[in-house]
């Protein structure tokens, strides 16, 4: 799946970990830091297996279970590691929509029915204080790449990045989704 991001010359192959180039993942430099954009097929997340504990646990559940069969709300994984919240949600304007970001967690993002776009920037100023209980905080600024989730892909948001997700897409108002926090501590 490509990632927006602008003059196509700015994108670079990095491959993440064996196979991952194949699969769908691409990184994209912005100024001279180069971000891996994590965006892929449910049906390739094992590449990613090795990464970190914590996500190897969430690739290995996403592998036995189904998440459409769950209610919304919140499915422990393992403990405060590894949890699972799935909800619906109207979907926001994307020009007035605050990024987040966590300092704890990453977060595994895949639609369920639906599609939304999702944004990332490296360019934000702080707004307010950083919620700990939450492990979540808000900045604004421009949207250096973005693009559109659907049914059957992910993407992947590791502590840190400013993103931007639960956006219209064309077409689409609301959406069913899943996200998997997985402590990267």
């Amino acid at each position: 799946m490509a990632v927006g991001c602008g003059d196509p010359k700015d994108r670079v192959a990095v491959d993440l970990v064996p196979g991952a180039q194949k699969s769908g993942a691409s990184a994209v430099r912005i100024g001279s830091v180069i971000r891996i954009m994590v965006v892929d097929s449910l049906s390739h997340i094992t590449r990613y297996k090795g990464l970190h504990p914590n996500l190897d646990t969430a690739i290995e559940w996403l592998s036995r279970y189904t998440p459409t069969e769950l209610e919304n709300g919140r499915n422990i994984i393992d403990g405060d590691k590894v949890f699972l919240s799935i909800m619906d949600a109207e979907l926001r304007d994307a020009e007035a929509a605050a990024f987040e970001y966590h300092r704890r967690y990453a977060d595994l993002q895949f639609v369920l029915s639906g599609s939304e776009h999702w944004g990332f920037t490296e360019e934000a100023e702080s707004k307010g204080d950083f919620h700990f209980t939450e492990d979540c905080g808000f900045a604004s600024g421009p949207e250096n790449a973005g693009g559109i989730l659907k049914k059957g892909c992910f993407v992947l948001f590791f502590p840190g990045e400013l993103h931007k997700p639960s956006c219209r897409a064309p077409a689409c108002t609301h959406v069913r989704k899943a996200v998997i926090k997985i402590l990267m501590e």
